[in-house]
């Protein structure tokens, strides 16, 4: 006997994969089943009992009718008996083994094919729909794609931030709703009173309105890992959703196996009505086996064909079903677009407007997966979501920077304003909002950032940089920071990225950009307007412009600081600074410059001027320096200079000029006229010599000579008794003149990489001169008097 256990690898499944079965697929393998215990219960009969049973006639050869077994039919009952009765006793002379013979041959040669085969039949075609019903599930191209689906599936269902997500938004539609009746019961109420307070009634009417309780939704707190292992989620969800949409296979295959099945169901069901009759109890058989058992005409009993006849017509009816249940199959397949699934009713309910409509076959699996249960694809839906996701992040966030590992992070920056920096976070934690005492906020690299209302818990906000990290602000927010941020910095890539809301902060005092100019705006250069900066004193800006932005003339009557950064692109229009009146200070620095501009000298209130990384080869314009009568710092490093003009000595009023990174091999005698000067820098230049006139700089305290060509000092630069700083690194030098003792003020002193082979002792009458501020080689310390040596180590 056939265990049916032989024929479980058939049907046996991954539990999980029930997700995807239909009603009509469930129905389909019970039907299925159901055929395959007829043909099993059929196979074990034919093989366990006899098949058939033979008996010789004893008719004449030529008295023998057409049909052997005819006279055993049901007509002639009367004439059927009174011929038995004749033959009653007859004796046929065979012996087993010739019976035994008979019945095999009969079977072979007289038996239909339909009869004997009958119950094979109804176990290939079995196993053939369960093949096609499975087939799906085990072929590679869509096994894996099904497998990995169910995977996911499960654990987007089974996930804590699935129930935490949902259960927001439930919290949120329960707000509103309960905001809505309450608002209701406030006007109802309200008007009855009103409508019972009479006309002469003086006192009011003072209507309190019903206090609406809705109990808060049960949301479950996720600890780190639950949330490291949603965000990984979503990233799987990203790839598999890119990955399955590209192709339909899954639906292409369903709907040739679903063809198939309807195929092999008419074909079953044609040929099973047509040969059914043939299933007879009495059965004919003539064979030529005289000389082998003296008959030639035989009559044999189907012992099987009364219960296989019965089990035809109960295999047949289970045939019809399950051939209906393909047929509605088809229908379903065809009637609905199940290469598109909408997420429509889920956004409707859980709110989330953002979830998108998917196709081919991660549509189908979904259209499937409602069949079973459609609380699958909604908490599936969650995991497509991009606010969900950035909720997600933002919990993640918050669970890594607490406000006690913010607090390490604060530090005082250049402005002595106490700072809290992030950088190349995938958001702006929360927490961030709790540190009140928070005085700038550094944020850079850092992807879409929108302010929450935590915003305003920052009250001592005054300063903050948006790095490359683009921000959206509500409007309550932007009145908030309107009148309490002083300094803001934005960098982006281009310079129309930066967003509006910087420009309707009217307390702004400072105001950096940096970002470019498409090519075809950088000509013109325009920028929002800044009206709204009534408070406005420093403007930074690093572009490319062609010329300086129109709207800077905007805030020309309180704008005390300009600078700009063109990295390289040359500015042409400078006649909008005339109208700059009260700057102090200017830079223009990498604007490819190649002359002093003009515009410049019409700045009367002008303090200082950085004309630093241009192409200036002459200055013969810095006469007229001297109608900004104020200008009391000139840098001109950075450059292509060839000489300083003689009358350099107008510039009487100037206190800090710098030459450094220049090609000057000279300087003019007529700049020790420049008796205000208490900075200057002529470093990394070509210098062989100084003037003796520079002797004439009594209020010189600070003097770059490093990285020139110089081979000695004139004595009169001794006579420049403030000097505090004097570095001549990195030259010719050979000795140092002894009157360096006179520099009683200095307190640094660079000689490396000169040609000394001693320093004078009268170093030692350096007061201030410590260890710390002598650079020089060791050596040439070690060779100084040990007294002096111990009065620099001197604390």
């Amino acid at each position: 006997m056939i265990p049916v256990a032989e024929f479980k690898q058939f049907t046996e499944q991954q539990p999980a994969f029930k997700v995807l079965k239909p009603w009509w697929d469930v129905l389909a393998e019970y039907l299925t089943l159901a055929m395959l215990m007829i043909g099993v219960f059929g196979c074990t009969l034919q093989v366990t009992q006899d098949k058939i049973i033979c008996l010789p006639s004893h008719e004449p050869q030529e008295n023998l009718s057409e049909a052997p077994c005819q006279q055993l039919l049901p007509q002639g009952v009367s004439e059927q008996m009174g011929a038995l009765r004749e033959v009653r006793g007859l004796k046929n002379n065979l012996d087993l083994q010739q019976y035994s013979f008979i019945n095999q041959l009969c079977y072979e040669t007289a038996l239909h094919w339909y009869a004997k085969y009958f119950p094979y039949l109804v176990v290939i075609h079995t196993l053939i729909f369960m093949v096609c019903t499975s087939f799906w599930f085990k072929f590679p191209g869509t096994s894996s794609k099904i497998e990995h689906f169910i995977s996911i599936l499960g654990k987007c269902f089974d996930s804590p931030w699935t129930t935490r997500a949902l259960s927001e938004v439930s919290g949120e539609n329960q707000k509103g709703s309960a905001a809505g009746r309450a608002t209701a019961i406030i006007v109802a109420t309200a008007g009855v009173g009103l409508g019972k307070a009479g006309d002469g009634e003086k006192e009011k009417v003072l209507v309190e309105p019903e206090k609406v309780v809705t109990e808060p939704p049960v949301v479950t707190l996720l600890d780190k890992k639950e949330g490291e292992q949603a965000k990984a989620l979503f990233e799987k969800v990203k790839k598999f959703r890119v990955h399955v949409e590209e192709g339909d296979i899954l639906y292409t295959m369903y709907i040739r196996q679903t063809v198939l099945k309807v195929c092999k169901f008419l074909a079953i069901l044609v040929y099973n009505l047509i040969y059914v009759e043939k299933i007879s109890f009495l059965v004919a058989c003539r064979v030529e086996t005289s000389e082998v058992t003296g008959y030639a005409s035989f009559c044999c009993n189907h012992t099987k064909a009364h219960l296989f006849s019965k089990l035809a017509f109960c295999y047949i009816s289970f045939v019809c079903v399950y051939g209906l249940t393909c047929l509605y199959t088809l229908y379903w397949l065809f009637h609905r677009p199940l290469k598109e699934y909408s997420f429509r009713s889920v956004r409707e309910e859980t709110g989330m407007g953002d979830i998108p409509d998917v196709k081919n076959d991660f549509a189908f699996m979904l259209h499937l997966i409602d069949q079973y249960d459609s609380l699958y694809s909604k908490r599936f839906a969650v995991f497509l979501s991009e606010v969900s996701e950035s909720r997600l992040k933002q919990l993640n966030l918050n669970h890594e920077w607490t406000p006690e590992k913010l607090r390490q992070k604060l530090q005082r920056n250049a402005h002595g304003r106490l700072e809290l920096a992030l950088c190349m976070l995938p958001g702006l934690p929360d927490t961030v909002f709790e540190l009140s005492e928070v005085e700038a906020l550094r944020l850079e690299a850092i992807c879409d950032i929108t302010f929450p209302p935590g915003l305003s818990q920052l009250v001592q906000l005054q300063e903050l940089s948006l790095l490359h990290s683009p921000a959206r602000l509500p409007f309550s927010l932007q009145i908030f920071l309107r009148d309490r941020l002083k300094v803001i910095r934005v960098k982006c890539e281009e310079l129309r990225e930066v967003p509006l809301w910087v420009f309707g902060l009217r307390g702004l005092e400072e105001l950096h950009l940096e970002g470019l100019f498409t090519p075809e705006l950088a000509r013109a250069a325009t920028l929002e307007s800044l009206r709204e900066l009534k408070q406005l004193k420093v403007l930074s800006l690093r572009s490319n412009a062609g010329k300086i932005p129109a709207s800077v003339t905007d805030v020309a009557g309180h704008l005390q600081q300009l600078s700009l950064h063109n990295d390289g692109a040359r500015l042409l229009a400078l006649n909008s600074l005339k109208k700059l009146a009260v700057l102090r200070e200017l830079e223009l620095v990498a604007c490819g410059l190649e002359r002093i501009p003009h515009a410049i000298f019409s700045l009367g209130a002008l303090q200082e001027l950085d004309l630093k990384d241009n192409h200036l080869r002459s200055i013969e314009e810095i006469l007229s320096f001297q109608h900004c009568r104020k200008l009391v710092t000139l840098k001109l490093w950075y450059n292509q200079i060839a000489y300083v003009p003689e009358h350099v000595r107008k510039l009487r009023g100037l206190e800090q000029l710098y030459l450094s990174h220049n090609k000057l091999e000279t300087l003019p005698t007529q700049l020790g006229l420049c008796s205000g000067l208490r900075l200057l820098d002529v470093s990394h230049n070509g210098l062989h010599s100084l003037p003796a006139e520079v002797g004439l700089l009594q209020n010189l305290q600070y003097l770059a000579l490093s990285y020139n060509a110089l081979e000695g000092l004139p004595d009169e630069l001794f006579f420049c008794r403030k000097l505090r700083t004097l570095l001549l690194g990195y030259n010719h030098l050979r000795q140092l003149s002894p009157q360096v003792g006179a520099l009683r003020a200095l307190i640094r002193l660079e000689l490396k990489g000169n040609r000394l082979e001693a320093m004078p002792e009268e170093l030692g009458n350096c007061g201030g001169l410590k260890k710390a501020g002598l650079l020089v080689e060791d050596a040439l310390y070690e060779g100084l008097p040990a007294e002096v040596r111990e009065k620099m180590e001197e604390e």
